[in-house]
C-alpha cells in the first residue's frame, strides 16, 4: 500500500454495504490511499461506526450513513447528508447486495424482489442520486461489485445470479451514458473469496464446484485492490469493463 499512499487525497468515496467483509475492506483500502469515505450500511450503525473509527485512527476522514439503498427516499436523504459534509463525490462503489440461497420451486416473489431491490435497484438509485456530484468531479468513477455466479450460474440462487448479471448490463449501459461526463463505470467480479459468515451458514453451493488455479481462496483485500485500481488515476482510460478476481477459476472474455 505504501507506494500509493496519498494518491487519492482530496477525493471522496461512497461505499454501500461498507460495514463488513468486502465492503469494509474496500472502505479501508480507499482511505489508506487518502480518500475520505462515506460508509453506508443498511441498518447496523455500530458496524459503520467501527469502520469510521478505524479510518479516523489512521488519520483519515469518514462518516457513517445508515440508509437502505433499496428505498429511493432513503438514498436521496443519504445523498443530502453527504452533501452537508463533503462538497463533492468522486467515487461510488455499489457493493450492497444480498446473497440468499433458496430452491427455485420454493422461491416467492418477495424473495426474488428482496434481492433485486438491494442489488440492482440499489445501484440504480445510488448512481442517480450521486450523479450530480460525480459529474462535477474531474475523476468520477462508479465501481459495481458483481459476482462469479453471474457468469457461471449457481444452484438455488436464481435471484442472486440474475441480479448480479443485471449489474454487468448496467455497467455496460452506464459506461455509454456517463462517458460524456468523463465518468468511468466498471465492475469487479469476485469469486471464491473467503469472507466471514454467520455461524451455521453453509458454504455457497457454487463455491463447492469451482477451484482456484492458484490453490487458495481469495481475500477481501484482493477485491479492494481491484476497486482501488478503477478509482485510481491510472484507470482513467478504462470504462465498461468487468474484472474477474477469482484465482483463475473462471476466465472472462
Amino acid at each position: 500500500m505504501d507506494n500509493r499512499r496519498g494518491e487519492l487525497t482530496g477525493r471522496v468515496a461512497v461505499v454501500t454495504g461498507g460495514g463488513r467483509n468486502i465492503g469494509r475492506t474496500i472502505a479501508l483500502t480507499l482511505a489508506q490511499s487518502g480518500a475520505a469515505i462515506v460508509v453506508n450500511v443498511r441498518s447496523n450503525r455500530a458496524e459503520a461506526e467501527e469502520v469510521v473509527g478505524k479510518i479516523k485512527a489512521m488519520g483519515g476522514d469518514a462518516i457513517a450513513v445508515v440508509a437502505d439503498v433499496s428505498k429511493r427516499d432513503a438514498v436521496e436523504k443519504m445523498a443530502a447528508e453527504v452533501a452537508k459534509r463533503f462538497d463533492h463525490v468522486d467515487f461510488l462503489v455499489n457493493n450492497a447486495a444480498l446473497r440468499r440461497e433458496k430452491r427455485f420451486d420454493q422461491m416467492t416473489y418477495a424473495d426474488w424482489r428482496e434481492v433485486m431491490d438491494i442489488t440492482i435497484d440499489g445501484a440504480f438509485h445510488c448512481v442517480q442520486a450521486f450523479l450530480p456530484r460525480l459529474k462535477a468531479s474531474d475523476a468520477g468513477a462508479v465501481v459495481n461489485i458483481g459476482g462469479l455466479s453471474a457468469n457461471t450460474g449457481a444452484k438455488d440462487r436464481a435471484h442472486v445470479v440474475t441480479a448480479k448479471a443485471a449489474l454487468v448490463g448496467l455497467t455496460h449501459a452506464l459506461a455509454h451514458d456517463l462517458a460524456e461526463y468523463k465518468i468511468t463505470v466498471n465492475l469487479v467480479s469476485p469469486g471464491l473469496v473467503g469472507t466471514q459468515r454467520p455461524p451455521g451458514t453453509p458454504e455457497p453451493s457454487h463455491h463447492l464446484i469451482h477451484a482456484a488455479l492458484l490453490g487458495h481462496r481469495g481475500k477481501p483485500e484482493d477485491i479492494a485492490n481491484a476497486v482501488y485500481y478503477f478509482c485510481s488515476p491510472g484507470a482513467r482510460f478504462v470504462t465498461g469493463q468487468q474484472l474477474h478476481v477469482n484465482g483463475g477459476c473462471f476466465f472472462g472474455f
